[in-house]
């Protein structure tokens, strides 16, 4: 059994601690367009980024996208 990563949630996750991406991109010391990219699907957050996303809006690495199962 796997798994595979489905809808980025940044943007749901940003709007639930009521932060935007620009504050987020000046925490992270990121441009804004890359965090964009994530949230619209062009790109894949790597790992150490989820993590430092997720510290930062205090959440899982997990609620940075749905994820779906495969068996």
């Amino acid at each position: 059994m796997g798994v595979t990563l489905g809808k980025c949630l940044l943007q749901e996750c940003l709007d639930k601690q009521g932060l935007s991406v620009i504050s987020l991109s000046v925490e992270l010391r990121a441009k804004p367009e890359k965090l964009l990219d994530y949230i619209e699907g062009k790109r894949i957050m790597p790992l150490k980024t989820a993590i430092s996303i997720a510290r930062a809006i205090d959440c899982k690495v997990e609620d940075l996208y749905e994820i779906e199962e495969i068996h």
